[in-house]
């Protein structure tokens, strides 16, 4: 198996996808104040025993600021393209508009254990939670790695969250086979986590879109990188039918309140459409889009009835350029997801092997894809 770290992203082999600028770290952390963590579980091998192993799941966090977001919520909303899938928290945040816990990602049967943890760390957080103070919304999105895990076993327990909040932060995101990606599958290939960022023209705001995704979704034959259809000449006979899910959060600096997001939110989904995907009738998939801008942010308790905020107007060129960076930044993510993860062997032997890069690199080479030389 090769070393995650050897794996490259697309970026290295010289594939530009669309036309706007990265930020300087090309994740969704280039929106100020983003931060991720992630608790990766791999244990055992060999047959599986419900309930015991072999294990390959975990829990990949996004915190939309370092502050309490409990007290400081941002705006927030959640698109569903095709809801073969389960969203925790879903309704409050079409209700009222705003994000008050980290986003946290998993496999399927581990959603009830991650969103209890939340509620702990938020409790542990804010002591009046229940008491003195509403409750708490946990907002948690799951994909399944029923292939390569033992789904049974739930897993992810409350410290493996706990650690992956405690350790998020900005910068570089590890993508591939980590956190909520170590047993996912993307277009037969392993899939996982992948992240990548826009930054729209200074004119027209200067505004950062980043994008995570948890790949799990698509038939072989289906992919498409960069508009090359590189999955019908990596096919074979053997190949799987497509029955995954994928779960895409959206982050932005741009003053968005739930509307605007709305808007960003079922944009993404063009971007998962130029990787080949039909949202198939088991796919479960949906995207969390929220701003971090601390102009927009709604406190827990305001001090009078209204708020004076200074909003995007989400018409004209501004809002179009904050389209297609999301558009452009969930594609690359995608790509980054598939890039970066390594073959991995779960329960039952099963393998996901790892998108043959170098191939890759060959069909996107003799399409004309890639800037040579850089």
């Amino acid at each position: 198996m090769q070393p995650q770290d050897t794996r490259p992203r697309a970026r290295d082999i010289g594939l530009r996808i669309g036309q706007l600028p990265t930020g300087p770290n090309n994740t969704i952390t280039d929106v100020a104040g983003v931060r991720v963590g992630q608790t990766t579980l791999i244990e055992g091998d060999g047959p599986l025993r419900p309930g015991r192993g072999p294990v390959r799941t975990g829990v990949t966090v996004v915190l939309p600021h370092p502050g309490n977001l409990y007290r400081d919520k941002v705006p927030a909303a959640i698109h569903v393209i095709n809801g073969f899938g389960k969203c925790m928290g879903q309704e409050q945040v079409d209700e009222l508009g705003t994000l008050e816990s980290p986003i946290a990602l998993t496999g399927t049967m581990n959603v009830g254990l991650v969103t209890d943890a939340i509620v702990a760390w938020s409790i542990r957080e804010n002591p009046d939670i229940g008491i003195d103070a509403a409750t708490v919304n946990p907002v948690v999105g799951e994909c399944s790695d029923a292939w390569l895990n033992d789904m049974q076993g739930r897993h992810v327990r409350e410290e493996h969250v706990f650690q992956a909040i405690e350790s998020a932060a900005a910068g570089p995101v590890e993508e591939g086979a980590v956190g909520a990606g170590a047993g996912m599958t993307a277009f037969g290939y392993k899939g996982g986590i992948g992240a990548s960022s826009r930054v729209t023209p200074s004119h027209l705001g200067g505004w950062t879109v980043g994008v995570l995704v948890l790949a799990n979704y698509g038939r072989r034959d289906q992919l498409r990188i960069d508009g090359v259809p590189v999955g019908q000449m990596l096919a074979t006979a053997e190949d799987v039918p497509e029955r995954g899910s994928i779960m895409m959060i959206v982050a932005t600096d741009a003053p968005l309140l739930d509307r605007g997001l709305r808007r960003l939110a079922r944009r993404a989904g063009i971007g998962l459409a130029r990787t080949g995907s039909i949202a198939g009738n088991g796919s479960g998939d949906y995207v969390i889009a929220f701003s971090a801008a601390p102009a927009v942010r709604v406190p827990y308790e305001p001090p009078t009835p209204t708020l004076p905020v200074e909003l995007l107007i989400d018409t004209g060129a501004p809002i179009d350029a904050l389209f297609q960076a999301t558009v452009e930044a969930t594609e690359e993510a995608i790509v980054n997801a598939l890039f970066r993860a390594t073959t991995v062997t779960g329960r039952d032997g099963n393998t996901r092997e790892a998108l043959p890069i170098e191939r890759v690199t060959e069909l996107l080479r003799a399409a004309g894809r890639l800037v040579e030389g850089e």
